[in-house]
């Protein structure tokens, strides 16, 4: 039986206007300038101000439509210091294997191998699995051992280590490429290779007793193990071990006699006016009593191309304003970290935070804080760095996930290396000194930080 029902919905569609400010927003200061360059290209109406420009047309004395951007002087000197921000691992993977294999299917085969390798540099499945998935998936059918023979030229990759199976191959892989001379390098090599299992538990003595090698020689081969990187894609994760490359910052933060001066990094970025003659054309066309079809086709596209310059000026303004808006209320909130740069002072601050100060949305702020940069006087950071979640203490009080982090690589660095801190151990005296944290958050934090688990820090 059919049956017609009627249902209300209640639906936000977003405005052209909206939708140009969103992708706006979401541009760091190279690429918003290039957009800039890309509408005055296709837009003859849009053009870059004059410095004789007057503020007002001369026949109505109606206020010139422009944007003036009073940000930072372009005047002034300013050098962008270069920031440690780069690609992921598996771009620079890809970087590598195209230099390395030519044949156009070994290629493919090799690209679908580093898209598999996860985040911290382990391929965490099978090569058969592999080969049934390009069968299925590419149509490319190809063997085990011919995948086999892909993966070994992948795992002759920088970082060492990587496309691993597991700990075990991914430690060999790093220590077959030190110089195997030595003889520290070649225990490493025997008792990665034959006593994993006895190493991993710890068990020294009956190491040194099957290889017939000395304590101090056993010391020295774990010495060079525990060097290894356990997760070497980790190193293209971490904000401290980034391939460097120069970042332009978004925002220019200053403080002049005890001021706290903020400005946009604008130097590159032109004062826009509407074209006066399109206007005067538009203006003397809405005059006329009568008009030819082509002329009303030659007033529309005019006023097209004019509303939507109109438009784009309007977005770069209310971008302007909004970013402003946000980095000043993210510096009123960390004011003490802006003054001294020293995270400890940094207070926990999520997005809603901002965006309460601010009367923005969070989807707005989330815009503003992705890919943006702001150079202080103690570096360039990107807007991510302020934002952190909050702990609370046994006072009651909140302390950033930032300052735990701290606190807890300073426990680290200082512990008896013969004895080091367990993840529980660490938790208690935390927790000793007032601040409410659970063994796994510890293991977290501490994995974040790229520090190893404690029996792989310990020393003989």
């Amino acid at each position: 039986m059919l049956e017609q029902r009627l249902h209300q919905k209640l639906l936000q569609k977003l405005s052209p206007q909206q939708i140009q400010l969103i992708k706006l927003l979401e541009l760091p200061t190279l690429e918003f300038e290039q957009r800039i360059k890309k509408e005055l290209e296709e837009n003859p109406v849009l053009e870059e101000e004059n410095e004789n420009f007057e503020d007002y047309d001369e026949d109505n004395d109606i206020p010139a439509y422009k944007l003036k951007i009073n940000n930072y002087s372009k005047d002034k000197k300013n050098i962008d210091i270069p920031f440690s921000d780069g690609i992921s691992l598996h771009e620079h993977l890809l970087n590598q294997i195209n230099l390395i294999i030519s044949d156009k299917k070994q290629l493919v085969l090799a690209k679908y191998i580093i898209g598999s390798i996860d985040n911290s540099g382990y391929l965490r499945r099978k090569v058969e699995s592999i080969v049934d998935d390009m069968a299925f998936s590419l149509n490319i059918i190809t063997s085990d051992e011919a995948m086999s023979d892909i993966l070994k030229i992948v795992q002759t990759l920088d970082p060492a280590g990587v496309g691993a199976i597991d700990l075990k191959e991914c430690l060999l892989l790093q220590i077959l490429r030190k110089s195997q001379k030595k003889q520290k390098n070649k225990n490493a090599k025997i008792i990665i290779s034959d006593y994993f299992d006895e190493f991993s538990k710890k068990h020294y003595s009956k190491i040194a007793k099957k290889i017939g090698i000395s304590e101090d020689e056993l010391k020295k081969a774990v010495g060079t193990i525990i060097k290894l990187n356990p997760k070497p894609g980790n190193v293209f994760s971490s904000s401290l071990n980034r391939i460097s490359q120069h970042i332009t910052p978004d925002f220019i933060f200053e403080i002049i006699d005890d001021y706290f001066v903020l400005n946009l990094n604008s130097r590159n970025v032109p004062n826009l006016t509407v074209n006066k003659t399109y206007s005067n054309i538009l203006r003397k066309s809405n005059k006329k009593n009568k008009r030819t079809k082509n002329d009303r086709n030659a007033v529309v596209f005019i006023k097209q191309k004019v509303d939507s310059a109109k438009w784009f000026i309007d977005a770069i303004k209310q971008r302007q304003n909004t970013l402003l808006s946000t980095m000043n209320a993210i510096i009123s909130y960390q004011k003490d970290y802006f003054i001294e740069g020293n995270e400890m002072l940094m207070r926990p601050m999520i997005l809603k935070d901002i965006a309460e100060i601010t009367g923005l949305d969070i989807s707005t702020i989330s815009r503003v804080a992705n890919s943006k940069y702001i150079q202080t006087h103690f570096g360039i950071l990107p807007l991510k760095f302020f934002f952190s979640e909050g702990m609370e203490t046994n006072k009651g009080g909140q302390v950033s996930t930032r300052e735990i982090k701290k606190i807890l690589m300073e426990f680290i660095d200082n512990e008896d290396k013969n004895k080091p801190y367990t993840d529980k151990k660490l938790s208690k005296i935390l927790q000793d000194k007032g601040y409410l944290i659970a063994r796994r958050t510890v293991a977290k934090y501490r994995e974040q930080l790229g520090i190893l688990v404690a029996r792989l820090r310990k020393e003989l």
